[in-house]
């Protein structure tokens, strides 16, 4: 039976007069990718940072492993649950102080596994955070999500500012996470990144969930004929 990380209940979210997200219920697999696909406008990012309470429901309910999210210290919340934003941002000035940022005990061996992972070289732990592409920078990003042990990794447009070679990178990475066990929750606007990388998918318009099944049951991301 497929294990849900995040569970959502009748959740609506409103700011003033606008309705951003009405009346989502749905579940997010564990251990899998999570495609939030949709037209610009459609609540994707707003469902996103619900996750790990960046925005708050206006109404009903989101949890994580069985809790809802008001009874986790927020805190531990979002080491659990880490957001890695559309642009790169880098905190300090070297790579290795950026993996520190979360983890300030963390060695050169496991600052380099972790780039490792991200598919950069050890090497890179010495390199300026100013003289990386924006490829790079984007897989620094990741390693540092990486660094705090997070349970759920939730990425919005990771790919959206990088060019093929370091579009390829962060999707390979994607699988290769999924495939230890994290859970990834992605807003992609490309279909065909979604197609290549997720596991499930949940369909955005209006502030509406209008479908959500296996990557490939969903015809939104479809091939057109």
């Amino acid at each position: 039976m497929e294990t849900s990380a995040f569970a959502l209940e009748q959740v609506t979210v409103r700011r003033g007069d606008a309705t951003l997200l009405q009346d989502i219920t749905c579940g997010i697999p564990a251990s899998a990718c999570t495609a939030l696909v949709g037209p610009s406008g459609a609540g994707k990012t707003t469902l996103l940072r619900l996750l790990n309470r960046l925005e708050e429901p206006t109404t009903g309910t989101v949890g994580f492993q069985g809790r809802p999210l008001p009874d986790w210290n927020v805190l531990t919340l979002r080491r659990r649950v880490v957001l890695v934003g559309q642009q790169p941002i880098l905190l300090t000035d070297k790579v290795l102080d950026d993996l520190r940022v979360g983890r300030p005990g963390l060695g050169r061996h496991e600052a380099a596994a972790l780039l490792d992972r991200a598919h950069l070289p050890a090497a890179y732990l010495d390199r300026s955070t100013t003289n990386l592409s924006g490829g790079e920078a984007q897989r620094v990003c990741l390693a540092r999500a990486l660094a705090v042990t997070p349970q759920a990794l939730l990425l919005d447009e990771p790919a959206s500012a990088l060019d093929a070679v370091g579009t390829a990178a962060v999707e390979d990475v994607v699988r290769e996470l999924v495939a230890d066990g994290l859970t990834v929750v992605l807003v992609s606007h490309n279909t065909a990144q979604a197609r290549r990388v997720s596991d499930h998918v949940l369909v955005l318009d209006d502030g509406r969930l209008v479908d959500q099944s296996e990557a490939n049951h969903v015809d939104y991301l479809k091939e057109p004929a």
